[in-house]
């Protein structure tokens, strides 16, 4: 993604932070986030990355239950929010992760790769693999169920943002390169529907 598609992505969610600090996840995420942190303790793991952290909610909970949790985010208000609660927390493009090969147990990442060109998908999701340990778990949730990429431009936000939705298909093919498909359930009851994998 070119870095005026960065910087215009990092001032929306600069913009937006406030109103996402004090709204409520939809019932869909939490159950999603309650889901993974079941494998998270079948699987014994620790230490936890997440990606587009946004304001912290994920972030604060997997902390209340004892995982050690890297915040990264865009946007330097989301990355504020976070800190406000005592999380560990920095502002990093996921295109290079500042951490060291094999540093994580897990990786969750809930509807911020929805921001990726296809094109770049595959540099991404190396760089995430490579922070990860070996036997470490991926979670990606992301909206979908059709192929499309660009400016949304019905969106609220301003600058509008870049959003790459996709099909089932084009996921799970983007993905299997990289990882191992642990599970994949598919959810509704959003505007779009919602396309989400544990790798």
């Amino acid at each position: 993604m070119l870095s005026e598609a960065k910087n215009n992505l990092a001032r929306s969610y600069n913009e937006d932070a406030y109103r996402r600090s004090q709204s409520n996840p939809s019932e869909w995420k939490l159950q999603e986030r309650e889901n993974f942190m079941n494998v998270l303790r079948d699987e014994g793991k620790k230490n936890l990355l997440e990606i587009g952290s946004g304001t912290g909610k994920d972030a604060k909970v997997f902390s209340d239950q004892g995982y050690e949790v890297t915040c990264i985010d865009l946007s330097s208000e989301m990355i504020r929010f976070c800190k406000e609660q005592g999380l560990h927390a920095k502002v990093m493009d996921f295109y290079e992760l500042e951490f060291l090969d094999d540093s994580f147990d897990a990786v969750y990442a809930l509807n911020c790769l929805l921001h990726v060109p296809n094109d770049d998908m595959e540099k991404v999701l190396k760089e995430i693999k490579r922070v990860l340990k070996p036997d470490g778990v991926f979670y990606l949730g992301l909206y979908g169920g059709k192929d499309t990429e660009g400016i949304w431009e019905e969106d609220w936000c301003d600058p509008k943002r870049f959003f790459a939705f996709r099909s089932e298909e084009t996921i799970q093919s983007i993905v299997k390169n990289d990882f191992d498909l642990f599970d994949y359930p598919v959810c509704s009851g959003t505007p779009i529907n919602t396309n989400e994998c544990l790798v």
